[in-house]
């Protein structure tokens, strides 16, 4: 189960006591306090860790506590600190404060992290105590209290490239044909719930990650059609793929829809208005295909590409147009590192070899050499 946002509670641990003693030795008649402080609590810390793909494993537990500081003993003897409590979550997720709604960290790259919680100071023993006027002090400070905070944990999943459109657009079917990603995929809407990942190796140079993003619908800005859980993920992306199906199913206009699209992007981010964009027609199998690119074409006065995942149409050319946008837009601005989980690590050999079969019977149906 995908996992994108939890709320959960943290605690750092208790502080040990500070101790009351005196030394008592033979022939040390007045040997002095000597009790030690007490431990800190240990720390509750949130850390971003490349092995970790969604929030699944916080949603089953709501509530971490750090470990806690033993008390001081005797003969200047220290208590233990408490354990420090590490959450790993993916890379992408923000920390927010729940009462506030205040960032306090977006862990952006494996290995960030945050101390969500600190724990306690440990007391401080009667030893803390002897001065030349307090030469007998029989007193120990108590512990001090833990942090204690309700964060939101809301991920936002980190792609080069992010596929956009409206429901039933065939995206799910693209991803599935440029990787081994194997998203759901059906003959009615909203089949894709939550993103879905895949890498795409162009060749032995380029590569990037490429997210599936759920369908969206007119009203997404404003949380229409679980909008907001969609959206937040496209934010990410370093450009858009927008998929649009030439013939929908609900019988819209095309144009409208690619229209429709940049208005809630533009509606939830102005940022995401002006983000880099591939525009592409789906499923140009279909007879009227070719007419709605070159309508979109004529009305938008921009590129508008044409794909098929079920035959390879096209399938060449829309690589090479992401790739090329892709190294624009990165030559303009310091990305950020993408995350590549380790399944799709582990599968990038394998994918090459696959890819370039695919690529080879794209390149003989485009006629392309």
């Amino acid at each position: 189960m995908f996992v994108d946002r939890v709320q959960i509670e943290v605690i750092g641990g208790r502080g040990g006591k500070g101790c009351v003693s005196f030394w008592r030795e033979k022939f040390v008649p007045r040997g002095g306090p000597d009790g030690g402080n007490g431990g800190h609590g240990g720390d509750v810390i949130i850390r971003a860790a490349a092995g970790v793909d969604n929030l699944a494993a916080l949603g089953q537990k709501k509530h971490w506590r750090g470990g806690n500081g033993e008390g001081g003993l005797g003969s200047d003897m220290h208590g233990k600190n408490g354990v420090d409590y590490i959450i790993d979550v993916p890379p992408g997720t923000l920390i927010l404060d729940s009462e506030t709604n205040l960032l306090l960290k977006d862990l952006i790259n494996p290995g960030d992290q945050v101390i969500a919680a600190r724990g306690g100071a440990g007391g401080k023993g009667n030893a803390f105590f002897k001065s030349s006027d307090n030469r007998v002090p029989r007193e120990a400070s108590p512990p001090g209290d833990p942090e204690k905070r309700l964060l939101v944990l809301e991920l936002k999943v980190i792609a080069d490239v992010g596929l956009i459109g409206k429901p039933n657009a065939g995206k799910s079917t693209l991803l599935s044909r440029l990787t081994r990603a194997r998203p759901e995929i059906a003959p009615y809407p909203f089949t894709t719930k939550h993103p879905n990942l895949g890498m795409v190796v162009v060749d032995g140079e380029r590569s990037f990650v490429l997210a599936d993003l759920p369908g969206l619908i007119e009203g997404a800005s404003h949380g229409v059609g679980l909008g907001h859980e969609f959206l937040r993920h496209i934010e990410r992306a370093g450009i858009l793929v927008h998929v649009v199906e030439p013939e929908p199913l609900d019988g819209s206009d095309p144009l409208e829809n690619v229209r429709t699209i940049r208005h809630e992007l533009e509606d939830y981010a102005k940022e995401l208005g002006q983000r880099p964009e591939v525009l592409v027609v789906s499923k140009a199998e279909l007879p009227g295909a070719g007419d709605v690119r070159d309508l979109l074409a004529k009305e938008l006065n921009r590129e508008v590409l044409l794909a098929s995942a079920a035959t390879g149409l096209g399938l060449n050319t829309l690589l090479n147009a992401i790739s090329a946008k892709l190294a624009e837009h990165r030559a303009r601005h310091a990305p950020i590192q993408t995350r590549v989980p380790p399944h799709l690590r582990a599968a990038q050999a394998e994918i090459v070899p696959q890819l370039t079969a695919d690529t080879d019977d794209v390149d003989d149906i485009d006629g392309e050499q």
